[in-house]
C-alpha cells in the first residue's frame, strides 16, 4: 500500500510536509535494516513513518486508528515504535512546561529542572573524564523519568505508559533510568518508606492540646466511655486466653497421668513353655 494513501486514510493526504517526509523516513528504514525481520510489516512501517513525521511538524496524529490501521495491539506497536525511532535517530523534543500543563502539574516545574540539573551534575562526577564526553542527556526519556518520580514523590497521579510513548523509550530503558536517578538523588527523588514513629511527631500538637479528648490517655488525655470499653475488651481477651490454656494443661495433665497408672496397673504374664513328653518306651529301646 502506497503511503499517500495510508495518509489519507489518516487524515494526513492534505498536509504534504508530513507526507513527503514520512516517505523519506520510509526509503531510510529500507536502507539501514531490513524491518521484516523485528516484526514490523510493510504498513505499520508506513503508519510509524506518518507519526514520526507528524511529530516532526507538530501535526495532529490519531494514534488509535492508526494502531487499528496497523493491525498490531498498543504494546507491540509502542515497540515497535520506539524501534524505528532508534534506528532512525529520530529524538522527540520533549518541553517540563509542555508536561506539567498537560498532566496539570505546574507546580512540579521547578522540582524537576533542579532534580535534572543534580543528576547531571552527579552522574558526570561518577563518571571518568574520558567517559564525560560521550554522555547524552538530550534525550526525552531523562525529562520524562525526572518528572514521573517528583510527581510520584508529591503523590500526584501520572499515567507512566502516557509518559513512555511521548518520550518514545521503552519500559526496560525507563525503569533502569528511574533506578539511577533514584540511586544518585535519592533526596530529589526517593520516596520514603519508613514509617514515623507517632510518639516523635510533633505537628499539629496544639490543635491535641486544645482538645484533650482528641488525644490519647497514654499522651495525657481523657479516656472516654468507649475508651474504657475497648480497654476491658482488650484487658479481657488476654485473660480469656490465660484461663484457656490452664485449663488445656490440666486436661492433658489428667490424661497422662491415666495412662501411666493404666500401665501399671496391667498384670505381667510368664508365657509358658510346651515341650512334647518323651516317649520312655522309644528311650530304653534305644
Amino acid at each position: 500500500m502506497d503511503i499517500s494513501e495510508i495518509a489519507m486514510k489518516l487524515d494526513l493526504a492534505e498536509n504534504k510536509l508530513v507526507v513527503r517526509k514520512a516517505a523519506e523516513l520510509r526509503r531510510l528504514c529500507d536502507v539501514k535494516f531490513e524491518c521484516s525481520s523485528i516484526g514490523i510489516g510493510e504498513i505499520c512501517k508506513a503508519v510509524i513513518c506518518l507519526e514520526i513525521a507528524a511529530n516532526r511538524f507538530e501535526v495532529i496524529f490519531d494514534r488509535q486508528r492508526a494502531m487499528r490501521l496497523s493491525g498490531m495491539s498498543e504494546k507491540a506497536y509502542n515497540r515497535s515504535f520506539n524501534s524505528l525511532q532508534n534506528v532512525l535517530d529520530v529524538k522527540s523534543k520533549l518541553d517540563i512546561r509542555e508536561l506539567a500543563i498537560q498532566f496539570g502539574c505546574i507546580r512540579l516545574i521547578p522540582l524537576v529542572q533542579k532534580g535534572l540539573t543534580h543528576y547531571k551534575d552527579r552522574f558526570f562526577g561518577s563518571l571518568p573524564a574520558t567517559r564525560r564526553g560521550a554522555t547524552d542527556f538530550t534525550r526525552p526519556v531523562f525529562t520524562a523519568v525526572a518528572f514521573y518520580l517528583c510527581a510520584k514523590k508529591h503523590k500526584l497521579k501520572v499515567d507512566k505508559l502516557r509518559l513512555m510513548e511521548l518520550c518514545g523509550t521503552s519500559e526496560s530503558e525507563f525503569s533502569s533510568v528511574s533506578v539511577s536517578m533514584k540511586d544518585l538523588c535519592h533526596d530529589v527523588f526517593g520516596v520514603s518508606q519508613e514509617k514515623k514513629d507517632p510518639q516523635k511527631v510533633k505537628g499539629h500538637r496544639e490543635l491535641l492540646d486544645v482538645l484533650p479528648e482528641k488525644r490519647r490517655y497514654e499522651d495525657g488525655g481523657c479516656m472516654s466511655d468507649e475508651d474504657k470499653e475497648l480497654s476491658t475488651c482488650k484487658k479481657r481477651k488476654p485473660m480469656e486466653q490465660h484461663a484457656y490454656e490452664k485449663w488445656k494443661s490440666s486436661v492433658l495433665a489428667s490424661d497422662n497421668q491415666d495412662k501411666d497408672n493404666s500401665i501399671l496397673n496391667k498384670r505381667t504374664k510368664q508365657a509358658r513353655l510346651n515341650f512334647p513328653k518323651a516317649d520312655h518306651g522309644t528311650m530304653k529301646r534305644e
